[in-house]
């Protein structure tokens, strides 16, 4: 990595001398701990505890959960910053780091008071970790026809079902999980915090995935799993409003993952056209590349002010922000992986094979397209907003 981070910075981008800060000591993370690592990771299927585990040493695996129960309490622009900064050299392992944030902050928000003390503040210390289950066999984009049922009985929820696709699972402690407590339909849904290891829980193959290797991704089945009502994570039926909430801030924290692939993936490009040479010159000198690496910085520039605009709406609590962060989450993550195929192709034969880092950046960031819904449902949500007001979008 060529990244420069200085404090000119706050005066070209609006940053406070903090936000520098924190995105500086990401950079220096991630060129200390993830960058030597990735491509062994993803090659051999690596899940990095340890590296997370220093990540959650410097506050990055509870960035907005609150201080009083161990985080660092910063706000998700400040969060963006730094997923971006770690994405630019390991994509796959700084969004499982931006899902664990979710979660942790889902238990730190929703959860009763010995809930939240039990296990939030090991949580955003990297100590323990966290999986986030909606998804399920028969339920992807359509989250609210979910049928897994957790069933009161006394002072427990007994949970059935099944989810697919989660992140982490089978290497985490504490799994959010999204079940069935009443009717049909959203309303009928409840966030409930489940022990990764309880009786009844079984995990399936892990996934052979085309990119985000350093992170096991497998099926979770439920049968007869008792837990406690303390667990309920707010009230009952409030489950699907909480998982929206959580998916508002992913949405940016992926996107923020895709700007990171981006930008790796652009020094990447960078320095390559640099040092090849053809035709007796250096490839930086042919101006139908030059115009190519101008285009990708344009795009991924524009992509940045749109995820950050969308962090800020959401941290000021507007009524827009949902919209917002769908459309940041849409655009960054098509241009994110726009640039990383541009930058593959700036490599020639080089870009696809193990060798070069531009692959990898390229197969991590496919993925984001798909994942906290998928880039056609965020068009869905731009555009009922769209149909259903008549307040413009600025």
């Amino acid at each position: 990595m060529d990244r420069v981070i200085n404090a000119a910075d706050a005066a070209n981008f609006d940053l406070s001398e903090d936000q520098v800060a924190f995105r500086s000591a990401a950079a220096t993370f991630a060129a200390a701990e993830l960058a030597p690592q990735a491509a062994h990771w993803d090659a051999e299927g690596i899940f990095p505890r340890e590296a997370i585990g220093k990540a959650g040493e410097l506050g990055f695996c509870g960035i907005y959960t609150p201080e009083a129960l161990g985080g660092i309490g910063l706000s998700r622009w400040d969060a963006a910053l730094i997923f971006e900064e770690l994405a630019a050299a390991d994509p796959s392992t700084a969004a499982y780091i931006s899902i664990h944030n979710m979660a942790t902050w889902m238990i730190a928000g929703w959860g009763q008071p010995a809930l939240r003390q039990a296990w939030v503040p090991d949580m955003a210390a990297g100590l323990k970790l966290g999986s986030y289950c909606l998804t399920e066999p028969g339920a992807g984009s359509d989250a609210a026809s979910l049928k897994t049922r957790a069933v009161r009985d006394g002072d427990e929820y007994v949970i059935d079902g099944a989810k697919a696709f989660i992140s982490g699972a089978g290497a985490t402690d504490m799994l959010v999980v999204m079940a069935r407590t009443g009717g049909e339909g959203a309303r009928g849904i409840s966030a409930i915090a489940v022990p990764a290891n309880l009786p009844g829980i079984e995990y399936g193959k892990k996934e052979e995935k085309m990119g985000w290797n350093s992170q096991p991704t497998r099926t979770i089945s439920f049968s007869g799993v008792r837990v406690p009502v303390a667990n309920l994570l707010g009230n009952e039926g409030e489950g699907f409003k909480i998982a929206m909430k959580g998916l508002d801030g992913g949405r940016l924290n992926i996107a923020a993952c895709s700007l990171g692939a981006a930008q790796g993936a652009l020094d990447a490009a960078r320095r390559y056209l640099r040092e090849r040479s053809q035709f007796g010159q250096a490839l930086a000198q042919f101006q139908a590349l030059q115009f190519k690496l101008a285009d990708m910085a344009t795009e991924l520039v524009a992509a940045r002010q749109m995820v950050h605009g969308a962090a800020r709406r959401l941290d000021a609590g507007s009524s827009d922000a949902t919209v917002w962060c769908a459309m940041a989450k849409r655009f960054a993550t098509d241009a994110g992986f726009a640039v990383c195929n541009d930058a593959l192709q700036l490599h020639g034969g080089y870009g696809y094979i193990r060798e070069y880092p531009v692959e990898r950046l390229l197969r991590d960031s496919r993925v984001h397209q798909i994942l906290e819904g998928t880039n056609e449902i965020m068009r869905v949500i731009v555009a009922r907003h769209l149909l259903n007001t008549e307040e413009p979008l600025r």
